[in-house]
């Protein structure tokens, strides 16, 4: 999978993209990742990407055409292109398992007060990472690609990611409870059932630990009020 981001402040990704997870998925040619400033496509003498909005108001707006020309340039038939924005859909675990099936994604991190609603139409698909407002869109787009890197094939054992919370297998529910050693640490002790060595029963604790801490922290998950 190649993912491109369009942003103002490449230097944001400094660290997040060399540990871990995603460096190993960069350094075995799993994901492609590349950190594109659109300031680089301006056509204003003064390198702006921003101006006042039409109608007045407080902040700057991104301009459409370091953006606009900055996506043309590195589009092709197989890319997907997301905007982040606060009034996008609801990024869940549902799509980052769709979005890492593309081969290519185009996300582009908005800024400032906003951007230019004609940017929209260039747009596949608008995400939000929650009902809150952040400086910019680049710790979402670190969210994404994170969520989403995980999920390609050879990244992880495929195991890890089908037991995760908000799987497809248990109807999105939170993920069980899981335990190391000590058996005992001050006085808590590891549940018996997790000792014996019975599959069939841990498998169904799980689940119905799975179930229970669902309904006490996200009942909205299960539908129930």
């Amino acid at each position: 999978m190649k993912i491109d981001i369009l942003t103002l402040f490449p230097n944001m990704f400094d660290g997040v993209f060399t540990e871990s997870i995603i460096k190993r998925a960069i350094d075995t040619e799993k994901v492609e990742i590349n950190l594109i400033n659109f300031r680089d496509y301006t056509d204003d003498p003064h390198n702006k990407v921003d101006d006042t909005p039409y109608g007045g108001g407080a902040g700057m707006v991104l301009m459409c055409q370091p953006i606009f020309d900055c996506v043309k340039s590195i589009r092709t038939d197989d890319s997907k292109v997301i905007l982040l924005t606060p009034s996008g859909v609801p990024y869940k675990q549902k799509m980052a398992f769709e979005l890492s099936h593309e081969k290519h994604l185009i996300i582009i991190c908005g800024h400032y007060e906003g951007f230019d609603e004609r940017i929209r139409s260039i747009c596949d698909l608008e995400i939000s990472i929650g009902d809150y407002v952040l400086t910019g869109g680049e710790v979402p787009a670190m969210v994404l690609v994170d969520s989403i890197t995980r999920l390609i094939p050879g990244v992880i054992n495929e195991q890890s990611y089908l037991e995760d919370s908000f799987s497809y297998k248990d109807n999105y529910l939170l993920d069980y409870p899981t335990y190391t050693k000590p058996r005992v640490y001050e006085g808590m002790e590891v549940p018996e059932v997790l000792l014996s060595g019975d599959h069939k029963r841990i498998e169904e604790y799980r689940k119905e630990e799975s179930i229970k801490r669902t309904k006490e922290v996200r009942p909205d998950l299960l539908g129930d009020d």
